[in-house]
């Protein structure tokens, strides 16, 4: 009875030690990604930068206002000498001058190049947002390929330890069995190798596994050493069919919506570099306030003086020739659109071919993991008779650890056919332009 109780705590110990860290979900991965990930705080903090370049006050429309104080002190000695002969000589006359004037610049109109360089700056605001998008979308990737393999080396563990535990236990056996004769040194020296062979395979397992569990930290924004354990259950969305993604992919792919977007800000090059050809009008405005006080130098010299006056224009400037350099510019504007456009029938092409190719890939995938799952059941079932004819003595240890081996390989190559298939659809949802919106992670 006692070493039932025993037992039981042991077990109760065991579980409680192994639950007690908490399992990262992958929703819970992504929320701290979005938050803690240097790359999207760093694409955050240039989008806050396009958002304040897209403000009004960068656009032109605003006037400029300056304003100017002077002041400017004088100490003169004066020799004056009339017509009469007469002569009148002041020494350290004091002067003092103060000065204070406002202005305003408005630019009135410019060829519309204020309205199309504010339009331009809206639209590199747009393209902006793709951009934060396309990184974030690039960075959930990297998360959940990390997340992934983190739990397909977490899988690997548990089956090298049980191949490590059934190959512990044959040692065991053949050495009962040599001491008894019924079993050769031979026989135990081949269980001694598989033994060691098998806690190598564990031993390095679980070092990929510590690095994985590194590399998703890193991903997360946290410390590396950050203890993590990952859902090892993944769900397929067998519902997509390659319609669909196609369709979603040519109205929402990061990539093509970028170049689409890069056209119409090189339509917008275009006009504000045919303003050049426009003349410019502008509007200034100023209000001045002067005094002057000072010694007088005869009967005739004021001692002080102020003046105040306010002022106002308007001016056109029209550069009727410039060397041609506006034609240039237009006519190479006007190229540039053509590139662009050019390079967006190459990414649709390109776009339609990756689509294709990772639809086809997926399928495959998932082909690949249902042939996986049935070679487990397959294998198992040979390991179970093996296992209960090598304890009958019918059939050899190398035998016997050939079924062992063939079953490990079997759950390995199946674990990495679970994870590999649903990257697979992860690289297909990127495509789609529809993963930051999917919550079947």
């Amino acid at each position: 009875m006692r070493k039932h109780i025993i037992n039981t705590l042991s077990v109760f110990l065991i579980s409680t030690t192994f639950y007690a860290q908490e399992v990262l979900s992958k929703q819970k991965a992504f929320e701290l990604t979005m938050a803690n990930n240097f790359d999207i705080k760093v694409i955050k903090n240039n989008l806050a930068i396009a958002e304040n370049n897209k403000s009004i006050y960068n656009s032109g429309y605003l006037p400029s206002i300056t304003g100017n104080v002077g002041a400017r002190y004088t100490n003169n000695d004066t020799d004056i000498e009339f017509q009469d002969g007469t002569l009148n000589s002041v020494a350290g006359a004091e002067s003092e001058n103060y000065n204070a004037s406002i202005g305003l610049n408005y630019v009135i109109f410019n060829g519309f190049s204020r309205q199309n360089t504010f339009k331009r700056l809206k639209e590199s605001y747009n393209l902006s947002e793709l951009q934060a998008r396309q990184v974030m979308e690039n960075t959930i990737i990297t998360l959940f390929i990390a997340y992934y393999e983190v739990g397909r080396l977490t899988e690997n563990e548990i089956t090298q330890k049980a191949a490590l535990t059934i190959s512990k236990k044959r040692l065991e056996r053949a050495k009962y069995g040599f001491d008894y004769g019924q079993r050769t040194k031979l026989d135990v020296l081949n269980a001694e190798v598989d033994v060691n062979n098998d806690s190598i395979s564990y031993i390095d397992i679980q070092r990929q596994l510590n690095n994985a569990k590194r590399d998703l930290n890193v991903v997360l924004g946290r410390d590396v050493n950050t203890a993590v354990m990952v859902d090892t259950n993944v769900l397929y969305d067998l519902k997509m069919n390659l319609a669909d993604i196609s369709k979603e992919a040519r109205n929402k792919n990061a990539n093509l919506l970028q170049s689409k977007k890069n056209i119409e800000l090189s339509k917008l090059d275009v006009k504000i570099n045919q303003a050049g050809w426009m003349p410019n009008v502008g509007l200034t405005s100023s209000y001045a306030w002067n005094r002057n006080t000072g010694d007088a130098t005869n009967a005739f010299s004021p001692i002080s003086n102020t003046q105040t006056g306010l002022s106002a224009g308007v001016n056109l400037t029209w550069n009727l020739f410039d060397g041609g350099r506006t034609r240039t510019n237009v006519k190479n504007a006007k190229i540039a659109v053509a590139n662009q456009e050019i390079r967006k029938a190459q990414l649709q092409d390109q776009l339609d071919r990756d689509v294709n190719n990772a639809w086809e890939t997926y399928q495959n995938r998932l082909f690949a993991l249902k042939a996986q799952e049935q070679n487990v059941i397959t294998s198992t079932l040979n390991f179970e008779r093996s296992n209960e004819r090598f304890k009958l003595g019918q059939i050899s240890s190398i035998d016997f650890r050939q079924a062992q081996v063939n079953l490990i390989n079997a759950e390995l190559s199946r674990n990495n056919a679970k994870f590999v298939a649903k990257n697979a659809e992860l690289q297909l949802l990127q495509l789609a332009g529809i993963i930051l919106d999917h919550n079947n992670f």
